[in-house]
This record gives C-alpha cells, sequence and structure tokens, in this order.
C-alpha cells in the first residue's frame, strides 16, 4: 500500500466534504433549522471509507456536541462494531438529515428530501464507499426516495442504490430500535457483517 496516496487521498476527499458543508454551517434551507437546532452535525470518519453508516438525524447529544451518533443509540453502534471488528474510525458515520428534529421525532418527508439533495448525495459522491448499510426506516427511505418502504422486509438484503447507480445498500436496524428490542442485537450484528463482507470483495 502505498501510505502517501492514501494520505493525500483522504486530505483530498476532506477538503472537497469541508467545501461542500462550508455553505451549510448556518443551513435554513429546511423547517428544522428553526425548530431549536444548536448545530448542524454534517458527519464524522475516514473520508476514504470503505463503509458508509447513515442513520436518521442527530439527537439531543448529537446536536450539543455537534457528532452523529454520541448517545445511547451511538454507544450500542460502537460496541456492535467492536464485535464486528470495524474500527469506527475506519468508517464514515452520518444521518439523513443534519439537524435534530424537535423532540427526536422522524424527519418529514421535505426535510429528508431537502438534507438528501443538498448533502447526502454529494458526501456518498466525494466519499465513495463501497457500500452504504443504513440504519433504519428513515434513512433506507430518504436514501431511495420510497418512504414506503418497510425495514422489516428488507434489511440485510443487499439494494443497489437506483438513485445513485453502482453504490450499494445493506438496510439494517436503527441502533435505538435494538435498544428497545434487544432480541435483534445478532440481527443487526449479523446485518453490519454482511456490509462489511461486500465492502471486503467489492473491488
Amino acid at each position: 500500500m502505498d501510505l502517501r496516496k492514501t494520505m493525500n487521498t483522504k486530505e483530498h476527499k476532506q477538503e472537497l466534504l469541508n467545501k461542500l458543508y462550508a455553505p451549510y454551517a448556518k443551513c435554513m434551507e429546511c423547517p428544522l433549522s428553526k425548530q431549536g437546532r444548536t448545530n448542524v452535525v454534517f458527519g464524522e470518519g475516514n473520508p476514504d471509507a470503505s463503509i458508509m453508516f447513515i442513520g436518521e438525524a442527530p439527537g439531543q447529544e448529537e446536536d450539543r456536541l455537534a457528532r452523529p451518533f454520541v448517545g445511547r443509540s451511538g454507544k450500542l453502534l460502537n460496541k456492535i462494531l467492536e464485535l464486528a471488528e470495524i474500527k469506527r474510525a475506519d468508517t464514515f458515520i452520518t444521518n439523513v438529515v443534519k439537524c435534530r428534529p424537535p423532540s427526536n421525532r422522524k424527519p418529514t418527508e421535505i426535510e429528508s428530501s431537502t438534507c438528501t439533495k443538498l448533502l447526502l448525495f454529494d458526501q456518498i459522491k466525494i466519499i465513495n464507499p463501497k457500500v452504504i448499510c443504513t440504519l433504519g426506516a428513515s434513512a433506507l427511505q430518504g436514501l431511495l426516495g420510497d418512504y414506503a418502504i418497510k425495514i422489516s422486509q428488507v434489511r440485510g438484503k443487499p439494494i443497489i442504490a437506483t438513485r445513485l447507480p453502482g453504490y450499494i445498500i445493506v438496510p439494517t436496524y436503527h441502533p435505538a430500535y435494538i435498544l428497545r428490542n434487544p432480541k435483534e442485537l445478532t440481527t443487526m450484528f449479523e446485518d453490519i457483517r454482511k456490509a462489511q463482507e461486500i465492502s471486503i470483495k467489492q473491488p
């Protein structure tokens, strides 16, 4: 591996992400901007990651710290990644919407669609992951533009992203769902392992 080339790729992609984020540091493009947001939470991790995790929206802790998945759900995700022998620092983690919805409600279709078009699609194209693992129904729905799709029917099954040709999506549950339904922990772990396996096999 050419470490210098790898570093240059990471640095270049991070520069592109910084340029993407700059106009939206105080984003006012959707209703969430006026509903108590503290910070825009763009995402974090390796800008050259093989696996990209996409959740629903920032929660209270995420909004306060401007970091994704740092509350209870984030701690559970960290444990699952550790069990799967995936280093969080090697992944990239973000959400469909970058601002916290009031009372952690589900993002509306308008909020999800706006943020996806402004930021998420470009994030994905810059990072260019080998596989995208969506966490929960809202993430999958926002990415596909299909707000009727049910996570229980498609989780663990690789999906080709029609609006992002060439990208493979492996849907799984959101960690918050696992906190309420711990019996599904093994299922989520297996889905994430499947995403990892696909990322290794992809050229």
